[in-house]
């Protein structure tokens, strides 16, 4: 198929045209602030994605830590502790550029999400940061997010996938290990080489 010839929508009116009006329960569902479900959800949830845009454009990025990783500084504000990682720092980068940053927060086993959405500062300060500490480790920076829209999102799409279904989950050995893969997209990047930089990166650990 010849994608110059695909039709787009390039209207709100031709978008919405496409679809039913969203009731209610959908449209007036937003809160700007944490009340006591999403605590409880952010409470159980060891695991968020995180989108933020800068001038290069768009990004997300997986955080995960244990149950209650995100912390509620007030109905407000929450922390999000920063851990070992590739050191990339993309959505940091983002976020001296543009503030705006969304969340979708997960719970293994609940199909409903919660969404978040607000700004974000990142901090240094060790009085704050200490309470993020796991394992005698406090993060060197996190950031601080002004929440100004949260809401829940609907189980459907993890219903359709099937996420949490463990009879759906793949066997790992499907495809090559992470490390293959890389030797395929780093150019340049020899076997010892890469064997090297997992061998720092395992010396690191995660905390």
């Amino acid at each position: 198929m010849d994608l110059q010839d695909v039709s787009l929508v390039t209207s709100e009116a031709d978008l919405r045209a496409l679809h039913q009006a969203p009731m209610s329960r959908a449209t007036d569902k937003v809160l700007n602030h944490i009340d006591r479900h999403c605590r409880a959800i952010l409470e159980l949830s060891p695991f968020c994605v995180i989108s933020t845009q800068g001038p290069d454009g768009a990004d997300i990025s997986p955080r995960g830590d244990p149950p209650g990783f995100l912390r509620i500084l007030n109905e407000r504000t929450l922390l999000l502790p920063d851990r070992i990682g590739n050191n990339r720092l993309d959505a940091f980068m983002n976020l001296l550029e543009n503030s705006r940053i969304g969340l979708l927060v997960l719970v293994p086993g609940m199909g409903e999400t919660l969404r978040i959405n607000g700004t974000a500062k990142i901090t240094d300060d060790a009085r704050l940061l200490e309470g993020s500490a796991v394992q005698g480790r406090a993060p060197k920076v996190g950031l601080i997010i002004t929440v100004e829209e949260a809401f829940l999102h609907c189980p459907k799409a993890i219903i359709r996938s099937g996420l949490w279904d463990v009879s759906k989950h793949i066997d790992r050995a499907q495809l090559p290990s992470y490390a293959a893969m890389l030797l395929d997209h780093v150019q340049g990047l020899t076997p010892e080489e890469n064997d090297r930089q997992s061998d720092v990166m395992a010396a690191r650990g995660l905390y």
